[in-house]
């Protein structure tokens, strides 16, 4: 029997409209350009922890819908657009859940001339702005990942069964986190920078940070890592994990690393889960609420 009902209220539908324009007018009173770019790639994310889904395009090939716009709106600001927004629909295999979806919706922005830091406190001003009159937010909260770690504890990891730092952070951490307001975890280790760079003073870690908020992983940044030598180092790197893993190596992106190579500028960028985002506004606990039609 056919399902054909949607997943989501017209109330819900109608603060995800809200949540959407609260945050167009945010960067329109900024002067962040929107942009859109192609959800179709030649290239795939190398990272083993994200699995692209692809399809076969008549006269042209096989194709990745992508799992992010990062990088070709990298490229764009390699070709001097500046400071720029999407709200984009992503794509992503092997996810499926309460509050994992393999298409959703997300924010990505970057900001020219900023690092970590300055980006973070801007994803709290925005956050706070989205939220406002949907649900009530206490201070803010800085931790470092170290300090995060801690919050798990030995009873706690011995339940889980594996000593795996991204198991415990993602199964025993991160509902802890944000409870009352905003929470922030910076001072990532170096193995972890992802496509950050390190930080000038300390190598050991990253210019990186990820949002909590209700105990819901919001939104993973970075001071983003601009030499082209050092980002084909991480790709390559990454494939021979998912060789290892038993996972398919992906195309790497030539056209970013081009980017790079030919310059792009200082800069900081974010991309945050919209879906989660509507979701924490309307009080929900299932992506399902704030979907039109759920997969």
């Amino acid at each position: 029997m056919s399902n054909w009902r949607p997943s989501a209220t017209r109330p819900a539908l109608e603060l995800r409209a809200d949540c959407a324009a609260r945050i167009r007018a945010y960067f329109a009173a900024q002067g962040v350009l929107e942009v859109e770019t192609p959800m179709l790639s030649v290239s795939a994310p190398t990272d083993p922890h994200i699995h692209g889904l692809a399809t076969e395009v008549t006269g042209i090939g096989w194709r990745w819908l992508h799992s992010s716009p990062e990088y070709p709106m990298k490229r764009l600001l390699a070709a001097g657009m500046g400071d720029c927004f999407q709200l984009a629909r992503v794509f992503r295999d092997e996810e499926r859940g309460r509050l994992h979806s393999p298409e959703f919706t997300m924010l990505e922005w970057y900001r020219v001339g900023w690092d970590d830091h300055r980006l973070m406190r801007e994803v709290d001003v925005l956050i706070r702005s989205v939220l406002e009159g949907h649900r009530s937010l206490g201070e803010t909260v800085t931790l470092r990942y170290d300090e995060a770690l801690a919050l798990a504890s030995d009873e706690e990891i011995a339940a889980l069964g594996r000593d795996d730092e991204d198991l415990i952070m993602a199964a025993i951490v991160t509902p802890k986190l944000g409870l009352d307001g905003p929470c922030f975890v910076t001072d990532y280790p170096a193995g972890q920078a992802a496509l950050a760079r390190l930080r000038e003073d300390d190598p050991r870690y990253a210019g990186r940070f990820e949002a909590f908020l209700g105990g819901i992983e919001l939104a993973n940044g970075y001071h983003e890592l601009a030499s082209a030598t050092e980002q084909r180092r991480r790709f390559e790197q990454d494939n021979r994990v998912r060789e290892a893993a038993g996972r398919p190596t992906m195309p790497l992106d030539e056209d970013l690393l081009a980017a790079l190579e030919y310059g792009m500028p200082e800069c900081a960028g974010v991309a945050l889960g919209f879906d989660r985002l509507v979701l924490l506004a309307l009080g929900g606990d299932d992506l399902r609420d704030v979907l039109s039609f759920a997969p």
